[in-house]
């Protein structure tokens, strides 16, 4: 994994809320050749908890044909242990090495040596993984510190190589040697630019990837900055509506493919659609026909 801008990609679904695994390769397909480094498959946006390990093996099958595999990259989106083992397990078969793995959701005040041992018992059993931390303490109910990102990065250096960081606790302050860190968001990805860090992985960025790029390039190149301020609008337009559903309705307005999602996830009612597209309207961001921006 390289700087860059990168999509937890969205998962495409059909009448029959199965994983409609082409259309999902076809979408974050899509989102690279609009200018992302690379898309990551089951992450939260993607809906990954709620999708079936057989359905994301399936997938992981199909893209390790593809010729952009070497911009895919795998969530794993797992509670047990043994699933997120098992998970890896194939998809290393497949030539990926690289993971983004969030420490296991739901139960709350899970201690730093848990999830020390939870990571240990990952690398340990594949040694020749690449992980990046997921920290967002939403979703997980722990919150990386520090103290705790250190203490993973100093046992396995060879192994710990970022951290996607959606509570932004650490973005400021995480100042690692050859560790990449990642806001969640495109609303502070020049912030961490100037601070060091190598870019961003969220969920909107399957819609701003252009605005998004454009950032990221005029950081690079060093010239004035002219679409940071409208990212930062879009960005913080969509963070006043549930996230997924929000994505994919706009999506959807040019393709009814992004209209399902899997329960209990449900859709934005037509009026909050219509609330959303507005306020995006009134920024000059509209969707494409194949519901790219």
């Amino acid at each position: 994994m390289i700087r860059g801008i990168y999509s937890a990609t969205l998962s495409l679904i059909k009448d029959d809320l199965t994983l409609d695994v082409d259309e999902t390769i076809g979408h974050a397909v899509n989102s690279i050749r609009s200018g992302l480094a690379g898309t990551i498959f089951f992450g939260s946006t993607g809906m990954s908890q709620l999708i079936s390990l057989n359905e994301k093996k399936e997938l992981i099958s199909k893209i390790a044909h593809n010729k952009f595999k070497q911009q895919f990259y795998l969530g794993t989106g797992c509670n047990s242990l043994n699933e997120n083992l098992d998970l890896i397990g194939y998809g290393m078969e497949f030539g990926f090495s690289t993971y983004l793995i969030m420490p296991s959701a739901y139960y709350p005040n899970v201690s730093d040596d848990g999830v020390f041992n939870f990571y240990s018992i990952i690398i340990n059993r594949f040694p020749k993984i690449k992980i990046i931390l997921y920290n967002f303490e939403k979703l997980s109910k722990y919150l990386f510190s520090i103290d705790s990102v250190n203490r993973l990065v100093k046992a396995f250096p060879k192994n710990i190589i970022g951290v996607k960081d959606s509570s932004y606790n650490l973005f400021e302050k995480l100042k690692i040697e050859n560790l990449l860190v990642f806001p969640g968001s495109e609303a502070k990805l020049l912030k961490g630019l100037e601070i060091g860090c190598a870019g961003c992985i969220s969920a909107v960025t399957n819609l701003t990837h252009s605005l998004a790029k454009k950032v990221f390039d005029d950081f690079e190149k060093k010239v004035p900055q002219t679409m940071n301020e409208k990212l930062i609008s879009v960005r913080e337009t969509f963070d006043n509506y549930n996230l997924i559903p929000a994505v994919h309705s706009f999506a959807s307005t040019s393709s009814e493919k992004y209209e399902n999602l899997l329960p209990p996830l449900t859709a934005l009612s037509k009026e909050k659609q219509k609330e959303l597209l507005g306020k995006l309207k009134r920024l000059d961001f509209t969707p494409n026909k194949d519901g790219t921006t």
